[in-house]
């Protein structure tokens, strides 16, 4: 990783930026700190958390926080789309995930090319800025990632003038008409090849924990897990019969799917990223006749660039699975599923299981120990309001006799209000020695759960971590539960509240 806070480009690794619009700017990070780029995955919200937290994703059994940079720059919020993607970082030994707008290019500058935050004297906010570079066609705010990361960790004071603030040259989406073609474009054995962003599912860096096949075709390197599932790896230089090289630090995979199968996917091996071309129909054509057949029978047409100097190979998915080239790739997957699901049936009977009860709270998947969980009963029409106690009390019911305070749990966590309805709950805890009720929206099922699907859950706020320590990471069923401490609900001065109401 790049070193934090130094000048731009000192560094032979910082001389490349990958580059992505938010709010209509565009922004850059040295390639050296970008893991991989993903697709918007499903996310889980953490009450707590800090503002500019969009929540939690499961990466490949990890969990990892993804902050929205909209959010962070204070800008206006947009729902995903398809050019929508999180940017996967690694700072600090922890992996982070950035929600951008569309991603833009890789960008080659050199030192002289970068002027230093501090000195612009355009009325930028430049706190988290590590640099600009100046083109013809606007500024590349390069991003400080330390100062980024922040946003995850701690709550957003960002006002909505910050984009404001930090905008520079405002691009338009002209260039983004049905006239245009994208490609993702990579190198490989010193040739240059893309495929169409409508193809790619996600780029994502090689792992060095790369099962290897027996068995398998030449081409196949092996297995690494992707979104719980395993993936075949080809490597790219050995499918087109060049020399074979080990993988390198700037290694790559593209992800694509089989044409009218998308649960099917192959990691296509790069030597390493270039960018993402955006160009003009016009400058694509058709594969030559020559080249229609053979050892070209992967691809689908040439892209020339820079009047002709520059050309680009451009692959096609659909060519590459019906001529069978991914087809040893794919037995080799079916294979090893079904080593995978006898040997985890097994080591599944062996495992240590906790049991909880799951609740859900606005859409979102909340468990408690089984042991703390008293009793569960109907929210009653109405509940007894009592003169002068704090907010967070919604009222109080007699339970057999007994006085028991109730909680509205959406007001605790701080989430929307919701009107009463038939499958909200009452669950009945015992905290400090006094029985308090929570209202949940639906109490879903008492769940047990192997001990290793349990991981420590993202340091988001101290408030978060004192009363969900842990997040149980259930890969297989794509379910995240968030673990709560049943007695860190409520501190010492709300239990004396309690007692007195």
């Amino acid at each position: 990783m790049a070193a934090q806070g130094g000048t731009p480009g000192a560094a032979e690794s910082a001389h490349q930026f990958v580059t992505f619009q938010v709010d209509g700017s565009l922004y850059g990070l040295p390639m050296a700190e970008v893991q991989e780029i993903i697709r918007m995955p499903a996310l889980v919200e953490v009450p707590h958390s800090p503002a500019a937290l969009s929540g939690i994703a499961n990466l490949r059994g990890g969990i990892l926080p993804v902050t929205s940079l909209r959010r962070a720059f204070g800008a206006a919020s947009c729902a995903p789309d398809e050019a929508t993607r999180v940017v996967v970082v690694r700072e600090s030994g922890a992996a982070l995930g950035f929600i951008v707008d569309r991603m833009a290019r890789v960008m080659a500058s050199e030192p002289h090319e970068i002027e230093p935050a501090g000195g612009m004297e355009n009325g930028l906010n430049t706190s988290l800025l590590r640099g600009v570079v100046k083109r013809e066609d606007g500024l590349v705010l390069l991003l400080d990632l330390a100062r980024i990361a922040e946003f995850g960790r701690a709550r957003s004071e960002a006002g909505p003038g910050r984009a404001a603030n930090l905008a520079g040259a405002e691009e338009t989406d002209a260039a983004m008409t049905q006239e245009e073609l994208q490609f993702v474009s990579f190198l490989c054995a010193g040739t240059e090849y893309a495929m169409p962003i409508g193809d790619v599912l996600e780029i994502v860096q090689l792992p060095p924990d790369v099962v290897r096949m027996p068995r398998a075709g030449a081409e196949v390197l092996g297995m690494m897990t992707l979104r719980e599932r395993l993936l075949p790896l080809v490597s790219l230089r050995t499918l087109f019969g060049e020399a074979p090289e080990p993988p390198g630090a700037s290694a790559r995979v593209l992800v694509i799917s089989v044409p009218g199968r998308p649960q099917l996917t192959v990691g296509l091996v790069m030597d390493s990223m270039k960018e993402v071309l955006r160009v003009p129909r016009a400058v694509v054509d058709p594969l030559p006749p020559l080249l229609a057949g053979g050892g070209a029978q992967h691809l689908d047409s040439i892209c020339r660039l820079e009047g002709g100097r520059r050309l680009v190979s451009i692959l096609s998915a659909t060519r590459m699975f019906e001529a069978g080239l991914m087809q040893s790739a794919l037995e080799a997957r079916q294979t090893q599923e079904e080593d995978a699901m006898s040997h985890e049936a097994l080591g599944a009977a062996l495992e240590e299981e906790e049991q909880f009860v799951i609740f859900r709270l606005a859409g979102e998947e909340y468990g408690l120990p089984i042991e703390a969980v008293q009793e569960i009963l109907r929210v009653p029409v109405e509940l007894t309001l009592v003169p002068q106690t704090p907010d967070f009390i919604e009222g109080v019911v007699n339970l057999r006799g007994a006085v028991l305070p109730v909680v509205d749990q959406r007001r605790r966590f701080a989430l929307a209000p919701a009107e009463r309805n038939e499958r909200q709950r009452i669950m009945v805890l015992g905290i400090g020695g006094t029985r308090t009720g929570f209202i949940v929206d639906q109490v879903v099922e008492v769940l047990r759960i192997p001990r290793s699907a349990m991981q420590p859950a993202p340091r988001l706020s101290e408030g978060q971590m004192r009363i969900m320590p842990r997040v149980a990471n259930l890969t297989e069923a794509k379910r995240m539960v968030l673990i709560l401490e049943a007695a860190r609900l409520l501190d010492a001065d709300e239990l004396a509240a309690l007692e007195a109401a």
